[in-house]
Order: structure tokens, then C-alpha cells, then sequence
């Protein structure tokens, strides 16, 4: 299907979507809900915030320093997800140069087709491999494309953690939200698991290219709810839909100064009252902190 063709579908479906789920986005109020016996954040952080990426092809992969130099401007750090067996390869030196700077590397699936759950036997085979991909890249956390998700066979990955939900969102294509802001934890068959991290923060894409919205008041809007219920803040951006320097724009790209001026209201309003973490930070302090056999989930 050609992409004007698509792209014009999905913004129809996005417009129904958006009027029948006013009640429940950007906001869900019910997500706003502590969990019981939540510890809070480190140092007495009123939330934390956690930046993620997805980079979902070449485009993408040629802008990552252009990201990690933005990021560091503002003192903030990220993670970055690569497809594995996608149309890239992500050269050694990049990770490395990533891990040096303190960013952190994930996995986003094994290829960008959307077809890693047609099946648990075709699931379990790709896991194999996603497998040796986390084990080479040094990655403790995974993310799905299109956001697709099936928590109990994500167990098979043997991740620290993923990040393959959202509190909520109808316009995913699985839109079925965990309506929760904050990490929960998913058991495992012998007391092991993971972390489950949800995006809090709707997507880059479905923001200024889906919905074509032209400044960031629904990213102000979800922050700061988040913020007031003490929550997690996570946002999954794609430096293959930004737009950096003088360029004329794509089709299907935004002006990366909408993400620079995220970076800066963060800075400016909220200066020194949240935890600035990576998704292994928030992970690590869950399994440590915070009772998983009190909180479980799945």
C-alpha cells in the first residue's frame, strides 16, 4: 500500500480513536494509581524520567550521535534500542561509543516486520537468536516493534527487563494498555522475571506525524500528570522520524527541536526534583528496593 495511502488511513483511524477514547487518553486517570507498598524513587525523587529510542532503520542509525549530542547538552542520558537483523547493521565502534559516554544499548526485536509473535514455536525460535544478540551487545532490556507485546512469553528472553507496553495509547496496533505509570514486575517459572517498563508519554510518530499535532502541549500535558502522581516518566522517540538542521523535512519526520524543547521544560520546571535514569537503572533498583513477590503482576 502506498505510504500516502497508508498514512491517510491511519490518521482516520486515529481521529475516530481519539474522540471515542477522550475519557482514557492522553490521560488515564486510573493509571495514576500507587501500587501498594511503593518505596518512591532514589534520593527522595518526586518521579523519575527515563529517555528511550528506537532506531528502526539506516536513516536512523546515521542520526544517533546527532541525538546522544543533543542529549548531553542538556546533561541527560538514553538508551537506544537497534533492530538486530534489520536493513542496518550497527557497527561495533557505535556501541562503543555509546557505552563510553554512559548512554545504554537494547534490543528491538530481532527484524522490523512485525511478525516476531505470529506464532510461539516461530517466538521461541527468534528468542534463541535475540538471545545471542543481547549477549554480544552487552543488553539487559528489549523492546518489540510496533510495540506488540505478550508478557508471559517475553519470559523467554531472560532480559533484566522490557518496554513493550504503555500505560495508554489506543492507536497502537495491540492497543490494550497496562494502565499503570509506574514499573511492575513480571514473574517467571523458578522466582525469575523481569521488569516491565511502560511508555508514559505518547510516541514521536503518532504525535506530529499521525495525529500532525504542532508543539508538544499533549508530551506537557502527560508529563506533568505524571509527575504530580510521582510516577515514571518514559518517553520512546525515533531519530528516524527526526529532523535535524536546516533540512527540508520528510514526509513522515518532525523538527527535532520539538524533542530539544521536551529536554529543556524537563530541565526548567522540574530541575533537580526527578531521577534522570536508564531503563537497567529503573530495573535494577526495582528488583533491589522494592518487594516483587508484594507487587507482582502476570
Amino acid at each position: 500500500m502506498p505510504w500516502p495511502l497508508r498514512i491517510s488511513l491511519r490518521r482516520l483511524r486515529a481521529r475516530y480513536k481519539r474522540s471515542v477514547y477522550a475519557a482514557d487518553w492522553p490521560i488515564a486517570q486510573r493509571a495514576g494509581i500507587v501500587p501498594p507498598c511503593w518505596p518512591g524513587w532514589p534520593e527522595e525523587k518526586r518521579f523519575a524520567v527515563v529517555l528511550t529510542h528506537d532506531v528502526e532503520g539506516a536513516k536512523g542509525l546515521g542520526r544517533v550521535p546527532q541525538l546522544m549530542s543533543l542529549e548531553s547538552k542538556y546533561d541527560f542520558c538514553s538508551s537506544f534500542n537497534f533492530v538486530p537483523e534489520g536493513d542496518y547493521r550497527v557497527p561495533a565502534e557505535l556501541r562503543q561509543s555509546l557505552e563510553r559516554a554512559g548512554f545504554e544499548i537494547g534490543v528491538h526485536g530481532l527484524r522490523h516486520d512485525g511478525k516476531l509473535y505470529s506464532s510461539r514455536a516461530e517466538f521461541s525460535e527468534n528468542a534463541a537468536r535475540i538471545r545471542e544478540y543481547l549477549r554480544d551487545w552487552n543488553a539487559v532490556g528489549f523492546r518489540s516493534p510496533f510495540m506488540q507485546h505478550n508478557l508471559e512469553w517475553l519470559r523467554e528472553l531472560g532480559v533484566e527487563y522490557d518496554a513493550s507496553t504503555f500505560d495508554t495509547d489506543p492507536f497502537e496496533p495491540q492497543p490494550t494498555g497496562v494502565e499503570t505509570i509506574f514499573p511492575f514486575w513480571v514473574s517467571g517459572t523458578n522466582e525469575d522475571g523481569y521488569v516491565e517498563l511502560p511508555y508514559t508519554l505518547v510516541q514521536d510518530f503518532t504525535l506530529f506525524v499521525v495525529l500532525r499535532e504542532r508543539n508538544i502541549d499533549i508530551w506537557k500535558q502527560q508529563l506533568d500528570w505524571v509527575a504530580d502522581h510521582g510516577g515514571m516518566v518514559l518517553v520512546s522517540t525515533h531519530p528516524d522520524y527526526m529532523c535535524f538542521g536546516d533540512a527540508p523535512r520528510a514526509r513522515d519526520e518532525f523538527p527535532v527541536g520539538y524533542y530539544e524543547e521536551l529536554l529543556c521544560y524537563l530541565r526548567q520546571r522540574y530541575g533537580g526534583s526527578y531521577w534522570c535514569a536508564r531503563p537497567r537503572d529503573v530495573a535494577r533498583f526495582y528488583r533491589t528496593v522494592v518487594n516483587v513477590k508484594t507487587l507482582e503482576v502476570a
